[in-house]
């Protein structure tokens, strides 16, 4: 079977931390920014972790295996019944 190919629009977009959190951009940064407060336009800056659901998508499009073990634990899904 071949290897799996990362989707490269996605790779471009996201990236992924030490811990497994996959880190997005803030939208509404781009123009229109006179009538945006400095504060506003400073939060713009800084990354926001994706939600769950939108998570396992774009952890399927890196090729992330691991990334399901993640949210499993956030949600407690994944439990181990030893």
């Amino acid at each position: 079977m071949p290897k799996m190919k990362t989707h490269r629009g996605t790779a471009k977009r996201f990236r992924v931390t030490g811990s497994g959190k996959i880190m997005r951009a803030k939208a509404f940064k781009s123009h229109i920014l006179t009538k945006k407060s400095q504060k506003r336009k400073r939060n713009f800056r800084n990354e926001t972790e994706l939600s769950k659901s939108d998570a396992k998508v774009v952890g399927r499009n890196l090729g992330i295996r691991l990334f399901v073990l993640r949210i499993g634990r956030l949600t407690g899904e994944a439990s181990s019944s030893s």
